[in-house]
């Protein structure tokens, strides 16, 4: 998408009580943040970034440190870098890569402190027949390495909970009692859970509960839709608008990022203005 046509899309007609370029004012009980995903394919980040600060985001996920001045120039950060040494298949319960896992995850933490960023996404690895228990065990050893230098630069390292039915076959951290199991013998205020509501409804389910009864291990969640990865909205199973109540009442302070993908036909923007006023409790 030429950065033109990005624009063009943000006013497109028809849309233009969704579109107005009028700051937007959020109630601000939980912070939201994006990521690149949801404005669509090739937008340019620029744009994307002009976007999000008018519309009340306070980031992005996932963005390479090269582009956090581009974020910082319209008042956003980078609320979650990108995973570091691993891989949504390769990850921490490989111990045969622990070496180089904590030689990259040190200097990413360096950089997080630098930039401003206070969250680290990693990722658990595949099973590849490992008993769980192993794979646990083999995590909270390299947590245990890494976590005292998290500490010192206040950056919180946040291990993903995603689902194995239907995007990432065989993942191992696929479960939240998994990963608290694995938070708390880390223990350290600095390794704690990213809680993808759409990957967790699909493995387990009953999300609100889940959040009440384990908010102290999670430290940042991300959207989506379900089926499908797409909007928040009447398109898919869950209510939104309760899981945001639910986690402001619990008075969390961290960040939610959306993580959807636009259903094909749909206009980026009005999509993104929707999500952020169903979160927005």
């Amino acid at each position: 998408m030429r950065r033109r046509d990005f624009v063009t899309a943000v006013g497109v007609a028809g849309s233009d009580a969704l579109h107005s370029q009028a700051p937007v004012s959020p109630k601000g009980r939980l912070r939201q943040s994006v990521t690149r995903g949801v404005f669509g394919p090739g937008a340019p980040l620029e744009d994307m970034c002009r976007e999000a600060a008018r519309l009340g985001l306070k980031g992005f996920d996932l963005i390479p440190a090269g582009d956090w001045p581009t974020l910082n120039k319209y008042g956003l950060i980078p609320t979650m870098a990108p995973a570091s040494g691993v891989t949504i298949a390769d990850g921490l319960n490989n111990r045969a890569n622990h070496d180089a896992i904590e030689k990259s995850m040190r200097a990413a933490l360096e950089e997080c402190a630098a930039g401003g960023c206070p969250n680290l996404i990693t990722f658990s690895g595949s099973r590849r027949g490992m008993p769980d228990s192993e794979g646990a065990d083999h995590c909270v050893a390299l947590l245990n390495r890494v976590k005292a230098h998290a500490e010192d630069k206040g950056v919180t390292i946040c291990l993903e909970l995603l689902n194995s039915k239907v995007d990432h076959k065989d993942t191992m951290c696929d479960h939240t009692v998994w990963i608290v199991d694995v938070c708390k013998r880390v223990n350290s205020p600095r390794v704690k859970m990213l809680y993808d509501i759409y990957h967790a409804q699909i493995m387990e389910g009953d999300v609100c509960r889940t959040i009440q009864e384990n908010l102290q291990w999670i430290a940042h969640f991300h959207t989506g839709g379900v089926p499908g990865r797409h909007e928040i909205d009447d398109t898919q199973e869950l209510n939104y608008r309760l899981i945001a109540k639910t986690v402001a009442d619990l008075g969390f302070t961290g960040y939610i990022a959306h993580e959807y993908r636009p259903a094909a036909g749909r206009d980026p923007i009005g999509s993104l203005k929707q999500a952020l006023e169903t979160m927005d409790v």
